[in-house]
């Protein structure tokens, strides 16, 4: 038996079934389903403004992590026609101590900070990095920049602000610092502490934006409720909550008992907004 020839059949039978195929593949593409994408590809490139955002993360070696938050962020610029910049700090080197560590680090992050127009502070988990993202919410809050916090990024903003504003000395997550005396973001009353599998709160949620005249609501289109994508272990306090917005912090989204905080801005702040979920998730180009 002729192996070679034996062996040929099969590729000659793939190589006709793939030019039938071929063939078949020929039907022209409807024009109306290229439009879209069409739209979407002259949008990204008629941007003529340029802004720059500033993501304060503590994972900025692995930019892959934040990837839902690049695409959210990328996903707006064109909305908004700009030409986006975005500028990745290192938490960590935002601390005081850093500049002990690596001066010139230290020098860098800050410089790349305060250049930025607006500044991202995303989720994450564990104490490295956390007072550098403190200082990130209590600059922007001074100096009235732009701030949107997402998870974590919600509750520094709170700790910042209990610090700070409250005066409540040495204010903390019970994540970062179990014996606080002001605990101002809790672990969830009904999760475990000991075991972490599946302990996390997790996928859509209802938010009810209580406040029709405030930012959070116009931001979503004037929607009473809400849904967004959440994964988180702590949330902020509820006892806390009338303290906050006595001197300013308003929670204008909550759960449908009132009991979760989803939402907070800052009364006379052009643009200070934090959520508890992620509705860098959801995000989709216009």
């Amino acid at each position: 038996m002729n192996c070679e020839s034996h062996a040929a059949k099969p590729c000659e039978g793939m190589w006709q079934l793939g030019h039938k195929l071929s063939i078949a593949n020929q039907t022209p593409i409807p024009s109306q389903r290229l439009g879209d994408w069409s739209v979407l590809a002259d949008r990204t490139d008629s941007g003529t403004q340029g802004i720059t955002i500033a993501v304060v993360g503590k994972y900025t070696g692995n930019v892959d992590a934040y990837t839902s938050v690049v695409k959210a962020l990328q996903h707006a610029a064109m909305e908004a026609n700009l030409r986006l910049t975005l500028e990745w700090v290192d938490s960590v080197f935002l601390e005081a101590n850093a500049h002990q560590l690596d001066a010139k680090k230290h020098e860098v992050a800050w410089a790349t900070l305060r250049a930025a127009q607006g500044v991202l502070v995303p989720g994450g988990f564990g104490t490295r990095g956390i007072e550098g993202k403190v200082a990130t919410a209590a600059y922007c809050r001074q100096s009235q920049v732009p701030y949107l916090g997402i998870c974590v990024g919600l509750q520094t903003a709170v700790i910042d602000f209990a610090r700070n504003v409250m005066g409540w000395e040495g204010a903390n997550s019970t994540e970062f610092d179990e014996a606080t005396p002001h605990p101002v973001v809790e672990f969830l009353p009904e999760g475990s502490t000991t075991i972490m599998g599946g302990t996390m709160r997790l996928g859509s949620r209802a938010t009810i934006i209580r406040e029709p005249d405030s930012l959070c609501c116009r931001l979503y289109g004037g929607k009473p409720v809400i849904y967004e994508r959440h994964r988180h272990r702590y949330e902020v306090k509820a006892s806390c909550v009338p303290a906050f917005e006595a001197r300013g912090l308003m929670f204008s989204g909550q759960d449908d008992r009132g009991q979760r905080m989803e939402l907070c801005e800052l009364t006379g702040h052009p643009y200070f907004v934090a959520c508890q979920f992620h509705p860098e998730f959801q995000s989709r180009p216009a």
